[in-house]
């Protein structure tokens, strides 16, 4: 079994009947990207953050995002030392490898807008002071559906920090008895498949995964029709481009491939653009990534 299989077998094993968004969180964290899972309460959405960092070995820690939170809460906080008369920077959960930002939407803008720095720069600056963050750095974030009571539905700017959003849903028949059965593995039983500089390593192996000319160009042509289809409320930019190509690296590598193929884009085309397109989730979260798909031929010359 290769490394990829093994990892996401050990994944699988806590999270019953979701393959799929369980790959593609995966996919998520091996391109450099920062993950949002936005789904009802109980559909395993912080077990798959455990999950994702007990396997990858990473330092991990939990903020439970609420309407009193500051930034400072966040961030962490300098302390006066009376005996060495300075005071000294306390660095808050935002310092961790994994950062899981539970119901990120139940914060007010002002806490969710504290995410922005760390999650493009890897810093973040107080006191007239900047400090780097641990490497990798990821943030996992979960959100309620918007329609529920005490949201704050995140900005746009916010949203784009995300290479990807996806929803676990409810599992298959068989998985969910066998979940009342207690038979899905515990997160705390996992064992750590990689560690920090293993890590690295795989990320920097997805970055030499090749993507041909006739490749980009078919990706080019999808945000061509992003931004020129009357239906789609956004266009997709740059930076999702690149995402778009990231990701699709990412999950030519689970495959055992060191090419892209139209397929890889096709793979995870809704779950990098669709929050792009419409900041609000529609159905199955495919609503225009499907329209921007059925507008580009896929066949390459």
């Amino acid at each position: 079994m290769s490394l990829a299989n093994h990892i996401l077998h050990q994944l699988n094993a806590v999270l019953l009947g979701k393959e799929g968004p369980v790959k593609l969180a995966l996919c998520c964290l091996l391109s450099r990207g920062h993950l949002l899972i936005e789904d009802l309460p109980g559909t395993g959405k912080t077990t798959l953050s455990h999950a994702l960092a007990a396997t990858l070995g990473l330092g991990y820690q939990r903020v439970q995002f609420t309407s009193d939170m500051l930034p400072a809460d966040l961030i962490g906080v300098s302390i006066y030392r009376q005996e060495s008369g300075h005071f000294d920077f306390q660095p808050g959960p935002l310092f961790s490898q994994v950062l899981l930002a539970d119901e990120i939407n139940r914060a007010s803008p002002k806490t969710q807008s504290a995410l922005l720095e760390a999650m493009a720069e890897g810093q973040v600056s107080t006191d007239g002071h900047t400090y780097g963050l641990p490497q990798p750095f990821f943030v996992i974030a979960t959100q309620n559906p918007v329609d529920q009571a005490g949201t704050y539905p995140l900005p746009e700017s916010q949203l784009d920090r995300f290479a990807m959003r996806i929803a676990l849903g409810f599992p298959p028949k068989e998985a969910e008895k066998a979940l009342l059965k207690g038979q899905a593995r515990a997160h705390q039983e996992l064992q750590a498949l990689l560690d920090t500089e293993r890590l690295a390593e795989l990320q920097a192996e997805v970055d030499q995964v090749r993507a041909s000319d006739d490749l980009l160009d078919y990706l080019l042509a999808l945000l061509k029709a992003s931004r020129e289809l009357p239906d789609v409320p956004r266009p997709l930019s740059p930076r999702a481009g690149k995402a778009l190509l990231a990701a699709a690296k990412a999950w030519a590598w689970l495959a055992g491939r060191d090419y892209v193929l139209p397929e890889d884009i096709q793979a995870i085309f809704a779950s990098v653009a669709e929050h792009r397109l419409s900041p609000v989730a529609q159905g199955g979260q495919q609503a225009y990534a499907s329209l921007v798909l059925a507008a580009v031929d896929p066949v390459l010359s």
